[in-house]
């Protein structure tokens, strides 16, 4: 057997595994389970094998193209994987608690109505996980983040017939999505600054490297920093570290496995994978690792203060990924890898214990009360040390800052285009899009000064009406109906570039078409049924129509750039046509992007999930 092979035996286990779960009765607890355990455990045993085999041979670096999706003039879209001893560590962490933790949950979600879904997620995590550690280049690696971040919502908002599930992963998306943000402009400018689509393994081309970033700084620093603000939203580093504790709304088992030890400590495996980019960036370096050693501290303080164990547990791991945010900053890959390896059991396994330690340490403060001993902060003035109390507190108003940063301005910009109703979209930008696909047709015959601004100006108009999809509440169809049209908005725009063909659009449009058709097709026959359905509120209608609530998930997650349709390929090749020089094109192409997907998870969260919206169903707390 090759190499070759080997690797796609350890994508395919576990995507066949997730596909199997699928067709099976939800009341079949025991073949559920079986197939996740069977899966996981092959998975774990074939990989140990193999490292066995890899390190007795020279345990080399071990690369190769796979599949080309996508092949045009100048462009290239393939999969690549690279096996190393980053990947090697993470692979073996990943498995092993992924394992255990399948083990762990058989149990633990007995007779749980939603036991089939966890499995699923399961595995589907865990086969985004896999793609992501395989991954040998920006491309093959965004595949997988998609994958695990839809994991992480779904997961998150598992008990969905709540509020507080609901709402905290949506929270969560949203911070998953600025850190899509971040990948998507640095696979943009990486395209420029090699002209291809550059591979891990040539990133430790030294010579290949200087030769570029020695006339290209600041595109290197650039990229760098695109990377960096991606690690950080994935790792919960400053300032975005307040969704962690948030994402602990979820299955305990799901905590443990995904914001104690692996998810978030993909941040750390992005900087380790990409450090020879930016190891002669001293800039970047120090930023990395001022940004470590302020997450380290600040979560550490307000871990201290937290009543809820799981929120104490979420806010440590914050704050150890910072002090290997350092390590990695410094070059000491060894010990930055020894020590996600560490952090990553210690928290799974507090995570699984959390529930039974809260009981077992009421009883001993009940009966074995000690007075709290004296630490070094009593030794501090007073008004110090209860204003660091009070920031620890509010989690140094961390949430508050990323609502007044970024969501409510884009909430704010949304409503004052409440001009954009339904009847007006048909009225006015229809016939605008038609004059613009005039204005491209007579390309040859404008001038220049008109030809230069079309773009930005097309792609603006596009990212208005994700503005209005986001900020929405009454009319599901128009938001529905907006977002289909921002693509269109964007390929008009990219249009006007130089080798973006027609072929190209329609293969980028194809994907958006058919999801769009089938997201509106599912929202009429919701509607016909229910006669009432806005976005003012959650309804809770996955409890009635599960099988809507599925087909619909896969419409938006096709309209979204998931890795399931044209569109997710298409994305990248919009981005490999835009110019260096355009950032006000790529800014807005990058924006309705990354809101359009927050508009349609929302639009699927506040139509499917959420309490049932109907009095004679059995309805949770807000607050439960």
């Amino acid at each position: 057997m090759t190499t070759e092979s080997l690797f796609h035996i350890f994508i395919f286990i576990p995507l066949i595994g997730f596909l199997l779960s699928l067709f099976i009765s939800g009341k079949n607890e025991k073949l559920i389970s079986s197939i996740a355990f069977l899966t996981v455990g092959i998975h774990f045993i074939t990989f140990f094998a193999y490292v066995i085999y890899w390190v007795m041979n020279g345990h080399e670096t071990l690369n190769f193209k796979d599949i080309v999706l996508f092949k045009t003039t100048g462009y290239e879209f393939y999969v690549d994987f690279l096996f190393d001893k980053i990947t090697a560590v993470y692979f073996f962490v990943g498995s092993l608690l992924t394992f255990m933790v399948t083990i762990y949950s058989r149990a633990y979600l007995h007779r749980e109505s939603g036991y089939k879904r966890f499995f699923n997620s399961l595995l589907f995590f865990y086969v985004g996980y896999n793609v992501t550690i395989f991954a040998g280049n920006l491309e093959t690696l965004f595949m997988g983040w998609e994958i695990l971040g839809i994991c992480s919502f779904l997961l998150i908002a598992f008990y969905r017939d709540r509020y507080l599930p609901v709402k905290n992963a949506l929270k969560v998306f949203t911070v998953y999505r600025i850190g899509d943000l971040g990948i998507i402009l640095a696979m943009w400018m990486s395209h420029h600054l090699w002209h291809q689509n550059i591979t891990f393994i040539q990133l430790q081309n030294d010579e290949l490297i200087h030769s570029q970033l020695e006339n290209h700084s600041l595109i290197g620093i650039f990229i760098s920093i695109m990377i960096l603000i991606t690690a950080a939203a994935k790792s919960a580093q400053l300032p975005f570290s307040s969704w962690l504790p948030r994402a602990m709304e979820g299955p305990t088992p799901s905590s443990a496995i995904f914001y104690g030890s692996l998810s978030v400590h993909l941040g750390v495996f992005l900087l380790l994978r990409t450090y020879q980019l930016w190891e002669n960036q001293y800039s970047v370096r120090i930023l990395i690792g001022i940004l470590g050693f302020a997450t380290s501290v600040i979560t550490s303080l307000i871990a201290r203060v937290q009543s809820s164990v799981k929120s104490q547990i979420a806010y440590s791991s914050a704050s150890q990924i910072g002090l290997i945010f350092i390590e990695a900053a410094l070059g000491l890959e060894n010990l930055a890898l020894i020590h996600f390896a560490g952090n990553a059991f210690l928290r799974t396994y507090q995570l699984l214990v959390s529930p039974s330690v809260v009981s077992y340490l009421i009883r001993e403060q009940f009966y074995n009360y000690v007075p709290r001993p004296l630490t070094i902060e009593d030794s501090w003035p007073k008004k110090i040390e209860y204003s660091i109390y009070l920031l620890s507190i509010k989690e140094f108003n961390l949430d508050s800052f990323m609502y007044t940063i970024l969501w409510n301005p884009l909430k704010r910009l949304g409503k004052k285009l409440n001009f954009l109703t339904l009847k007006r979209l048909f009225i006015f930008f229809i016939p605008a899009y038609v004059i613009g696909l005039i204005c491209l047709y007579t390309k040859p015959n404008m001038p220049e000064e008109i030809h230069e601004y079309l773009p930005a100006f097309f792609s603006l108009i596009g990212l208005m009406m994700v503005l209005k999809s986001f900020s929405e509440r009454k009319n599901v169809m128009l938001s529905w109906i907006l977002v289909i049209m921002n693509h269109f908005w964007v390929a008009l725009a990219i249009s006007f570039n130089e080798n973006f063909t027609y072929s190209q659009v329609h293969f980028y449009l194809s994907g958006i078409v058919v999801a769009g058709a089938v997201g509106y097709i599912c929202l009429n026959k919701l509607k016909s049924i229910e006669k009432n359905i806005d976005l003012n509120q959650f309804y809770g209608h996955a409890y009635e129509h599960p099988k809507l609530a599925f087909i619909f998930l896969l419409a938006c997650l096709g309209l979204t750039g998931f890795p399931i349709t044209p569109t997710f390929i298409g994305e990248d090749l919009i981005f490999s046509h835009i110019h260096e020089d355009q950032y006000v094109l790529a800014l807005f192409t990058t924006l309705s992007f990354i809101i359009d997907g927050l508009a349609l998870v929302r639009i699927y969260a506040r139509v499917f999930l959420g309490p049932h919206v109907k009095t004679y169903h059995e309805t949770p707390y807000r607050s439960s």
